[in-house]
């Protein structure tokens, strides 16, 4: 073990990995370094995700080994933060009488206690170190390494799908004003990122909640004429708020991607009316109509949950048709799992067993894999414009197209973050392989 040390454990989603690099660029702010294995860290910073059981299994286990490891260190510090955490006072104090091992406590999106926690050990954070709640996204061991970067626009969520654990975990809806995000987006580009991706639990709701802010559209925009930025992105949307002015925008800026993700759940009007999504199937379709009709070279993904509670057979083959209808670039598929104070779990059985989830969630994942492959093989021989994100260390590169394909790169010369043309030589259902064209 190394002092000034920190290793940090991340699951989840993108927000997850967005809050994890804050609260370590404000450890590298007080003076630790990042190691890459918890047995050399005298910190662990570890980010918890409880969207699906499987997940919080996955904590659980991890901090089995981290109670192991404190054993035979006592001074290892342990940071826990995220969505296990969450917002709830009384809940916090609960999980510290549970977790006595834990020195510290982050609610998502916050490293308050953090900050407060490295004074108290009198380790002062640099004279210009912000005080809010928001350090930068981007650590100091990663400026000039990382191409992407995530940056909130909106976070926690107040929808309340009657699935969804993330307004109990993560709060309200709260947009964070633009300039502060224009200017945190100005800084990652002098630090040498070049895509950024704005996050918000619903991104399209953007603004709604602050009086005279501008809204997504003018958001976006703005973000892609921010100088050194060459892509820019934007998840998750939500169906009922994606506006005509949103897809033109998406279709008529430079360097904005086109690129959707935009959560269905379910292909059976029943079941979303069960889960409180707040559209139908035929909704959702004309949705993704019009934006395919504005911008036909777009990418899309979606996600759907198997197994909700009620769900028949006849239901889940409903979903099985509309991806075979829509069929998305990508689908993230869920097995349903109740979550604490939802609606689901305190009102709705969860009546589909196990192994019959299972069974949805694999012939799902094996038509997407059919469809994916028929779909991807006709960009063989074509030319793509990929933005190079990483180099292996056999020198193959490696980075997206701009509707979100993955793509390695086999020969040239580029560095991360150029954009390239290639040519693609070899089509798979979830990677492309190109070479570098003349």
């Amino acid at each position: 073990m190394t002092p000034a040390t920190y290793n940090l454990w991340t699951i989840g989603c993108q927000m997850n990995e967005a809050d994890a690099l804050r609260a370590a660029t404000l450890l590298e702010a007080a003076g630790y370094r990042p190691v890459p294995h918890a047995q050399e860290a005298s910190l662990l910073l570890l980010n918890t995700c409880v969207v699906r059981q499987q997940a919080e299994d996955k904590i659980y286990s991890r901090l089995t080994f981290v109670t192991e490891l404190k054993k035979r260190h006592p001074d290892l510090v342990v940071v826990l933060m995220g969505c296990l955490v969450g917002k709830n006072p009384l809940e916090i104090q609960r999980l510290q009488e549970r977790l006595p091992y834990v020195d510290v406590f982050l609610p998502p999106s916050d490293v308050t206690p953090l900050r407060e926690f490295l004074q108290a050990r009198d380790m002062a954070l640099p004279a210009d170190e912000p005080d809010d709640d928001l350090p930068s996204p981007l650590p100091p061991s990663l400026a000039g390494r990382a191409i992407v970067a995530h940056v909130p626009a909106v976070l926690g969520c107040s929808h309340a799908c009657t699935y969804c654990v993330i307004p109990y975990r993560r709060g309200g809806e709260r947009s964070r004003p633009a300039a502060e995000i224009l200017a945190e987006v100005a800084d990652l580009a002098a630090r040498g990122v070049r895509e950024v991706i704005l996050l918000g639990q619903i991104v399209d709701r953007y603004g709604l909640d602050r009086p005279g802010e501008i809204r997504l559209p003018e958001l976006l925009r703005r973000v892609a004429a921010v100088p050194g930025i060459l892509r820019v992105r934007f998840l998750t949307s939500h169906p009922q708020w994606i506006t005509s002015e949103l897809i033109a925008t998406v279709a008529d800026t430079p360097g904005l991607c086109p690129y959707f993700e935009i959560p269905v759940q379910a292909g059976s009007d029943a079941v979303l009316a069960a889960m409180r999504r707040g559209y139908t199937v035929a909704e959702y379709e004309a949705l993704i109509a019009r934006i395919r009709a504005a911008i036909p070279h777009a990418g899309l993904s979606t996600d759907v949950i198997v197994g909700f509670p009620g769900e028949t057979a006849a239901q889940f083959e409903e979903s099985m048709a509309l991806m075979r209808r829509i069929n998305p670039d990508m689908i993230r598929i869920a097995k349903y799992s109740p979550r604490p104070l939802t609606f689901s779990a305190r009102h709705l059985p969860d009546d589909v067993p196990a192994e019959e989830k299972e069974r949805r969630r694999s012939a799902m994942e094996a038509q997407l894999r059919v469809m994916l492959t028929e779909k991807n093989a006709p960009l063989r021989g074509q030319t793509v414009e990929i933005l190079v994100e990483s180099i292996e260390a056999s020198g193959r590169r490696y980075g997206r197209t701009p509707d979100y394909k993955l793509v390695f790169v086999d020969h040239g010369t580029a560095r991360p973050g150029e954009l390239i043309r290639a040519r693609i030589v070899w089509a798979g259902p979830f990677s492309l392989i190109a070479t570098a064209a003349e």
